[in-house]
């Protein structure tokens, strides 16, 4: 180390020392790197001391850079061959093409009210959407119901966002985070609306999205 007071590197000495003058440089991590060398954008890191008196680059994020991470987009979904299985990977196929479905319409409605739709930053729980309105955080769990009971989809996705938003919170004691659960359509089971009212979560549905 060339500065061993700090545990920098020569590299970050030189860094801070062009930053001091004014010129700024970017520092970026592994995993930064690897981001530009896909073509997408990297976080430009901060230095600060780690434990044990190592100092590390850390991004100078907001609380939102470290539960949003980049725009979400629709993925597209895969075809089965035909055979044994074909019953239930068709069901699986059509459940994953409703889901990123609805995800493409949410991407939409929340682009009309000139929102992005985001991805979960790295080291957030990975929900399925996220987006910021003011001081506030969303994060979305979808679940499409085609091809699967409802029920168990339901309850599934109330247990995962619950779990994501305790996460986030215990995380960023200091930010508003709002769950919601996303269906690809409207629950046939009033009882899910209640239940959602109940835990403090929102319960939403393709392709109008009532309450956001």
């Amino acid at each position: 180390m060339t500065d061993d007071h700090r545990a920098y590197s020569s590299t970050l000495v030189d860094a801070e020392a062009e930053r001091s003058r004014g010129r700024h440089v970017c520092v970026v991590d592994a995993d930064g790197f690897s981001k530009l060398l896909k073509r997408r954008p990297a976080p430009c890191l901060e230095l600060r001391r780690a434990g044990a008196g190592r100092v590390r680059p850390v991004a100078a994020a907001t609380t939102e850079d470290r539960v949003l991470g980049r725009p979400l987009h629709v993925r597209q979904t895969g075809r089965r061959l035909s055979g044994d299985l074909t019953l239930d990977l068709s069901r699986l196929d059509k459940a994953t093409t409703a889901h990123e479905a609805t995800i493409g319409a949410l991407i939409a409605h929340l682009s009309r009210q000139d929102i992005e739709a985001c991805t979960y930053a790295p080291g957030a729980p990975e929900f399925d959407a996220g987006w910021s309105r003011g001081d506030e955080v969303f994060v979305a769990e979808i679940k499409s119901l085609t091809g699967a009971r409802e029920d168990q989809q339901i309850r599934l996705g109330i247990g995962q966002i619950l779990d994501y938003t305790l996460q986030l919170r215990t995380a960023f004691p200091n930010t508003l985070i709002r769950p919601i659960l996303v269906l690809e359509k409207p629950p046939s089971d009033a009882r899910w609306a209640a239940l959602a009212g109940s835990v403090g979560l929102r319960l939403t549905w393709a392709a109008g999205f009532p309450g956001i």
